[in-house]
């Protein structure tokens, strides 16, 4: 927990509820609540994906994650950062990752959603397994 903020991670294994998750912004004093949801989408590079698996070091996603969330709540001055994550089979248009940053102003919550899934994927001991019809590629890289 930052000294001047609010800070909840988690790594979701089954299912990941941005509304939920939402609901845990402490949005006192907040004008805006931003958010980023990604999903996994049911095509790449023009073949179908039938799923993502993610698989991760999950003791140290959530520290990354928990790091993270308070860096942006002492840089950016936000109020409030609710981030999560899921592990295993993710299916198309279902959640992969939820970011929702609370802010006095839309500014300053803007950049740090922004900064948070940047880092997010260039931090989070995180792999990647795209299955298609045409078979499984591992995605390079982190997050």
């Amino acid at each position: 927990m930052s000294s001047t903020g609010s800070v909840h991670v988690e790594v979701a294994e089954d299912i990941l509820d941005p509304e939920a998750l939402r609901a845990l912004v402490d949005a006192d004093g907040c004008g805006s609540v931003i958010s980023f949801v990604g999903l996994t989408r049911g095509r790449e590079d023009g073949v179908r994906v039938e799923r993502l698996e993610f698989d991760a070091w999950e003791e140290m996603l959530l520290s990354v994650l928990e790091s993270l969330a308070e860096q942006a709540v002492d840089s950016f001055g936000v109020s409030s950062v609710v981030m999560a994550h899921r592990t295993g089979s993710v299916g198309p248009g279902e959640p992969i990752v939820c970011i929702h940053v609370g802010s006095a102003h839309r500014a300053e919550g803007f950049a740090a959603c922004s900064w948070l899934i940047s880092e997010l994927k260039g931090q989070a001991p995180l792999w990647k397994k795209e299955v298609r019809v045409d078979g499984e590629v591992w995605k390079a890289g982190l997050g």
